[in-house]
Formats: C-alpha cells, sequence, structure tokens
C-alpha cells in the first residue's frame, strides 16, 4: 500500500483521495467551505468532548516515577 502524504491527523496509511485538477476556484471554494461548515456543526456538537479526547492525546505521557523521592542514582 503506498503511503498517503502528510496529513495533519497524521494518518499514513488508508486509501488516497483524489482531488480533480480541473475544478474551477469556484468549486475549489464551494469544497473547503463545505468542509469549513461541516466542522463548525461537529465541533458545536461535540465541544467539550473533542477538547477533553485533544488534551489527553497530546498530553505528554504521565511518569510514574516523577514523584518518587527514593535514591536518585
Amino acid at each position: 500500500m503506498k503511503r498517503l502524504a502528510h496529513l495533519p491527523s497524521g494518518i499514513t496509511r488508508g486509501l488516497d483521495f483524489l482531488i480533480p485538477d480541473n475544478w474551477s476556484p469556484e468549486q475549489a471554494l464551494a469544497v473547503v467551505e463545505l468542509i469549513e461548515d461541516l466542522r463548525a456543526r461537529i465541533c458545536m456538537h461535540y465541544d467539550l468532548a473533542l477538547h477533553d479526547l485533544l488534551r489527553e492525546q497530546h498530553s505528554p505521557p504521565e511518569d510514574p516515577n516523577l514523584n518518587d523521592i527514593g535514591d536518585p542514582f
């Protein structure tokens, strides 16, 4: 399976989504606006849950030895 271009989601495998190279600027803008509207609707509905999940995914893992005051050497 070929690798996808770098995506903001970090997904590196799957089906490549081809975008026609003959869209007019108006068609491209219509798609961008549709995606922005979809994102806004999803965020309105799942705002807090998305925020919590993103924070969890982007937080560094907890170090169980962080507060260990035993012998440091």
